[in-house]
């Protein structure tokens, strides 16, 4: 089947609608070109509060918005429901999982990230990641549940395992993650059980390095650590998680008494959330395979300073599929982090770029603009690194907090959902309750 119409103005095909392919269509808005935007989901997701999501502290409407209402009002584009299973740079077309074949003059391929397990994929059956609403879900399923059984438990060691909740990985996910579980067991659900205490449960974060949110500056780290343990968190750095299985997991770590070397040791859990590692879509190697490309290790493809593809000017690869560098004037060039601005940025230079070769004009290097890092820990604790034109600016504590919501309030997707979220936040603070703690299904007594 194919929906390729009779070719008047140029056809551009964006496959994503993260944060890049969203950035690249608004670009093109009022540009005299046909577009077809090509995602497996009907929404565009705020990731980074998905997380909140997962710990039921917003509902998924309030951070994810459907696709054909963002564009309703840009009759340029169109919008398809699909998976991109193969590219023919040759014929210029790609081709879904249903078999549709869609024509393109100029191809933007914004695909996103997945998990990584570092060659452990079976452990994502026991330790879920966190990048769409059904891994959400999945793992609010698990949160929940776990004090479920917990409460009806009646072997105390099986009890204690189902009240240890482990996160592994210290990124900005991973903190924000094991913050919000320390409050949930030690605020939010205060009360409400009879045969536990839901202030006892133990929070582990696991990290592989020597500090936690490693792309901080080591000052910031250190305040964030403070932070999380002072919420009771149980953070275990230069640990190795070497294996996870339905009971638990293992960790190889330093001896606690100091002493040289390391040692592997198990712990017993039932509910392990995986924010260690991240991998490129699938779809990058694809693409790389069918156009000669390079990927790096973590299956990113290697672009030209404009973003486009080596023998491929109309294939331009941007977000966290693309391993991009940002070109500055008289600098040496430097790799793109995978956060959401640098999706963002990067889908409107590939655009703008586009709208220069149909044009005739010459295409210009991605520069990419750092305006900073922020993390979540907890309740009136975040992290903020902030640059500007004086220098970079540092501040943690309730302010650093303020800052972070009313700058994540900021960028969400409508202005319902920044009053919702808003409003939910505010009445989460006075109350300390989450209200999004609906199951839809249970399935068994602590399943993992």
């Amino acid at each position: 089947m194919s929906t390729r119409p009779s070719p008047s103005r140029p056809r551009i095909v964006i496959i994503g609608c993260g944060f890049g392919g969203l950035e690249a269509a608004r670009k093109l808005q009022n540009a005299p070109v046909d577009i077809t935007i090509v995602d497996k989901t009907n929404h565009h997701l705020f990731q980074p509060l998905l997380y909140q999501v997962a710990t039921a502290g917003l509902a998924a409407p309030s951070i994810a918005a459907p696709t054909r209402l963002l564009f309703r009002s840009q009759p340029n584009i169109t919008t398809l429901l699909g998976e991109v299973t193969q590219i023919d740079p040759a014929a210029r077309d790609v081709q879904l999982a249903d078999g549709t074949r869609l024509p393109w003059d100029h191809l933007i391929v914004a695909a996103g990230a997945t998990h990584s397990y570092f060659g452990h994929d079976d452990w994502s059956r026991m330790a879920p990641g966190l990048k769409t609403l059904a891994d959400a879900f999945e793992i609010r399923r698990r949160i929940l549940m776990s004090f479920e059984a917990a409460e009806v438990e009646p072997d105390p060691a099986r009890q204690r395992a189902l009240l240890t909740f482990a996160v592994i990985g210290a990124g900005p996910t991973g903190v924000e993650m094991a913050g919000t579980l320390a409050e949930i067991a030690r605020h939010t659900l205060k009360g409400e059980f009879r045969r536990i205490d839901p202030h006892s449960a133990e929070v582990l974060l696991i990290e592989g390095g020597p500090r936690v949110l490693q792309a901080m500056p080591e000052v910031l780290s250190q305040r964030a650590l403070e932070q999380l343990q002072k919420l009771g968190v149980q953070v275990r750095l230069n640990a190795r998680v070497t294996a996870v299985t339905p009971g638990g997991l293992e960790v190889e770590s330093p001896f606690s008494d100091g002493g040289a070397g390391t040692g592997t040791h198990r712990i017993a859990c039932h509910c392990v959330i995986w924010a260690a590692g991240v991998a490129a879509s699938p779809l990058g190697r694809l693409l790389a395979a069918a156009t000669g490309a390079e990927c790096d290790r973590a299956g990113r493809v290697k672009v030209l300073p404009d973003l486009s593809l080596p023998g491929h000017p109309e294939i331009s690869v941007v977000g966290d599929l693309a391993a991009a560098m940002s070109y500055r004037p008289g600098k040496e060039p430097t790799p793109v982090p995978g956060v959401s601005p640098g999706a963002k940025q990067a889908g409107r230079a590939a655009a703008a770029n586009i709208l220069r070769r149909i044009a005739g004009k010459k295409t210009v290097p991605f520069r990419y603009r750092d305006y900073g890092n922020l993390a979540t820990i907890g309740r009136n604790s975040a992290v903020v690194d902030l640059g500007t034109p004086l220098g970079p600016l540092r501040f943690s504590g309730r302010l650093a907090w303020l800052f972070w919501l009313f700058a994540h309030a900021y960028f969400l997707i409508g202005f319902r959902n920044r009053i919702v979220v808003l409003m939910d936040w505010a009445s989460a603070y006075w109350s300390f309750q989450r209200h999004a703690r609906v199951v839809a299904e249970v399935r068994g007594k602590g399943e993992s």
